[in-house]
């Protein structure tokens, strides 16, 4: 007899306990871990500038607080022009070098919602091997045809282009997960020759790189060849939003009111709104956090080649070190953990099968004791663990391939 839809799900998640919790796991949950103490170096966060705890954005955020009484919610396509949102858009868009930009609630709902709007079922759209998995569940939606393409490859992306068409190509600035930069400008050069439009996700640059922190495209001088940008403001920004960015100021009214993530969420908070902007302030004047950013990552980058590590091209202030199978990965970050030296274990469905990492999100707080520190512990994994994981080949992406090294999740 078949199984009822109840049972179906009740299958999926015994399967998932059995396979993953008991089987791969050993009985315990691969992201539990202990918490860091006083003094232990965490970099498990998104807060590359050290903002956090920013004065200048925490008294922004006290005074909206002590100064809302009763928000109004609504969704963005009904503010007047001179709502705090509308404006800080604004501000945002000029910060990007864009004409036009619009606020959202997450950069998941920046990206889905942007694909919603952009994409169809007559146009194909080419997502990078490594590409947030936002980009792949947007153009689900719209029925799209979806083509995968080797990492940082601009090659088998031309390949593809020339086998099913011109398209929408879909990229991140620097990928989440092993910090690899992308190669924009000959990106921008395959677009160009197939006439096939360009999105480019600058959440983990936006803050970081370019002029005032305005991101990779524009360091690159490249904003008028990428037609959207997006970015989540949960990384450098530090809060809980997102951002699109269009070079046509007309996609602004397009979007609000033909993007379902747009027309069926609210506005954002007023201390969000006041804590966003305040953070821009602080970003384009503190550009000695970026400069504090590139040195040490550049240190620790340096250390950790000497050390043999493969980091996958890691070019930005995240680096990963390769695990391997889940087992050896938790007791890589257990080892890490010990000597106060908190990361972030990425696995399945973050990566491919066997490919875990064990991630740093470096920041502008660091000190060089710190830094000692991070590579001294690595130089002891390298003793205990070994530089090179026992990873089996992966296949080359199928025409139709999901994500084999997916980015991650908005809000991790």
């Amino acid at each position: 007899m078949a199984l009822t839809v109840t049972e179906r799900i009740r299958l999926r998640v015994d399967r998932f306990h059995s396979d993953r919790l008991t089987g791969q796991w050993g009985g315990r949950h691969i992201l539990h871990s202990r918490a860091p103490s006083y003094g232990d170096i965490v970099l498990n966060s998104n807060d590359y500038l050290a903002l956090s705890v920013e004065p200048r954005i925490t008294h922004a955020i006290r005074t909206a607080l002590r100064s809302t009484f009763a928000p109004r919610f609504a969704s963005g396509a009904y503010l007047p022009a001179d709502h705090p949102q509308v404006v800080l858009e604004r501000s945002l868009a000029e910060h990007l070098r864009a004409p036009g930009g619009i606020l959202c609630q997450s950069g998941w709902d920046a990206k889905v919602g942007l694909m919603q709007a952009i994409a169809d079922p007559g146009t194909p759209v080419y997502i990078d091997q490594f590409a947030h998995m936002s980009f792949w569940h947007g153009a689900k939606v719209t029925g799209a045809p979806i083509y995968s393409f080797r990492h940082n490859f601009p090659g088998h992306l031309r390949e593809q282009i020339r086998a099913h068409g011109p398209g929408i190509i879909a990229v991140d600035a620097i990928y989440g997960t092993n910090g690899s930069r992308c190669p924009l400008t000959q990106i921008c050069d395959v677009a160009d020759e197939t006439d096939s439009v360009l999105v480019v996700d600058e959440s983990h640059a936006l803050g970081t790189d370019g002029p005032a922190g305005s991101g990779m495209v524009a360091a690159l001088g490249l904003t008028e060849r990428v037609p959207y940008r997006i970015a989540s403001l949960a990384k450098a920004f530090g809060t809980r939003a997102g951002f699109v960015g269009a070079n046509n100021a007309d996609f602004v009214d397009y979007f609000k009111l033909e993007s379902h993530p747009a027309v069926f969420s609210s506005t954002l908070l007023p201390h969000e709104i006041a804590g966003l902007a305040a953070t821009l302030d602080v970003i384009r004047l503190d550009n000695w956090r970026r400069q504090r950013l590139r040195e040490l990552s550049t240190m620790v980058r340096r250390a950790l080649t000497t050390l043999e590590f493969d980091l996958e091209g890691s070019a930005s202030h995240i680096v990963a070190l390769q695990a391997g199978p889940d087992a050896r990965a938790m007791a890589m970050r257990d080892f890490l953990e010990a000597r106060g030296i908190f990361g972030t274990l990425l696995c399945p469905p973050t990566t491919a099968r066997n490919r875990a990492l064990v991630r740093f999100a470096l920041h502008a707080g660091l000190t060089d004791q710190h830094v000692d520190r991070i590579i001294g512990a690595c130089n002891e994994i390298r003793t205990h663990f070994g530089a090179t994981p026992p990873i089996e080949p992966q296949p080359r992406p199928a025409k139709h391939a999901q994500p084999t090294h997916a980015g991650l999740a908005s809000g991790t």
